[in-house]
């Protein structure tokens, strides 16, 4: 495929396509804006196009040009964090949202990738995936996606840089609010897969990844680890940690059933340490010299599957 034209019948799986596009992307800007004009090109250039971006900003007011109607902006005069981009995306118009976040550029088939997927076994869909240790630690984890390239689609715990699903199921997301007093800027992903999992059945998957087909990946490796380790990234630092941590255990305590613990599932193995991916400066280190990063991310994966988890 190489883009929808007017009028064709395009079908994927079971959907079909009249020449318009079923999916509307959602974006999150705040400190990164320099790099939204490259992000909304990418979703537009995709070989089943997004129909229309709506744009949630919490940072400095913007004012984008040459997009005509198919950019819509949300400035924010406070920063509401990333939990009120899903109250946001109401404003799809379309069976489809992809919501992605500041730092996650899809390759060209990502949205064909997951229309795919979808036609398959319908799930909430991720650039990258997680499958928990322990139901009190984020960290350490067994990750799936653009970092960790898989073959076929995994199922895992969380799916995060980019949430791919049908927009009735924003239903469920809000179905139960967060605790008063907790943080809009971590947890929206746990909340989510827990709420599709506890009120609709609907489990949460990476699609394939494989490596030998990048152009149906969910992002960009170099320009995620890049931007994935700054300064500006949520993620970062140990009070970003322990939010994911407390987010966690809210859910899990209160019935998110994680994979480890579902039927048939594996022994979690020998868990060892707080996890490497959780100190900031091996982050760092493996997005400056790419070359040990990928090297790092091997050695985990072989660890992996002797069942040691570091």
């Amino acid at each position: 495929m190489n883009g929808l034209q007017p009028g064709a019948i395009v079908s994927i799986g079971n959907i079909n396509f009249n020449g318009e596009s079923m999916i509307t992307v959602v974006l999150n800007a705040f400190k990164r804006q320099q790099y939204l004009k490259q992000q909304i090109d990418c979703v537009l250039s995709q070989t089943v196009p997004a129909e229309r971006v709506l744009i949630w900003n919490n940072g400095e007011e913007l004012d984008l040009h040459g997009y005509g109607d198919k950019v819509m902006v949300a400035n924010n005069s406070h920063n509401l964090g990333v939990w009120s981009r899903f109250a946001y995306a109401i404003n799809a118009e379309t069976e489809y949202v992809c919501m992605l976040d500041d730092d996650t550029f899809p390759a060209p088939r990502f949205f064909e990738s997951c229309l795919q997927q979808m036609a398959r076994e319908p799930a909430l869909l991720g650039a990258r995936g997680l499958r928990f240790l322990s139901p009190a630690r984020y960290h350490p984890f067994v990750s799936f996606g653009w970092d960790a390239p898989n073959e076929k689609a995994e199922v895992v715990d969380i799916v995060g840089h980019a949430w791919f699903f049908k927009r009735e199921w924003l239903g469920a997301f809000w179905r139960e609010l967060p605790p008063l007093g907790t943080s809009r800027l971590v947890g929206e992903d746990m909340h989510f897969s827990f709420m599709l999992q506890k009120h609709l059945g609907i489990c949460t998957m990476v699609p394939p990844h494989p490596e030998s087909d990048p152009a149906i990946w969910g992002s960009d490796p170099e320009l995620a680890m890049k931007l994935g380790t700054s300064k500006e990234a949520v993620s970062q630092g140990d009070e970003a940690l322990q939010k994911f941590d407390t987010a966690l255990r809210h859910c899990t305590s209160n019935g998110f059933l994680l994979c480890k613990d579902g039927a048939g599932a594996a022994s979690a193995g020998l868990v060892i340490g707080p996890g490497v991916t959780r100190i900031r400066f091996i982050k760092r280190l493996a997005a400056k010299y790419p070359r040990l990063g990928n090297w790092g991310r091997a050695l985990q994966r072989k660890l992996a599957e002797k069942n040691i988890h570091i």
